[in-house]
């Protein structure tokens, strides 16, 4: 299974890198952003991906609850 590393929604871009950002900040990743991936752990950047996951979960199942959806 070949994985596409293309975002959905190109105007997402901005945000999803901020969520990034924000992610790594939260889980002691100093200055993840700007440093090259392949010098920090495959662990690290999977924590990364996975609380950007559940995050956006999280803020679904939000949208969800209050009757907001599209």
């Amino acid at each position: 299974m070949s994985r596409s590393r293309q975002v959905v929604n190109p105007a997402a871009e901005q945000a999803l890198d901020r969520l990034k950002e924000e992610t790594a900040a939260e889980l002691g990743l100093q200055d993840y952003g700007n440093r090259y991936k392949g010098a920090i752990t495959s662990a690290d950047n999977g924590r990364v991906g996975g609380h950007m996951v559940r995050k956006m979960i999280e803020s679904y199942e939000n949208t969800l609850s209050s009757g907001t959806t599209k």
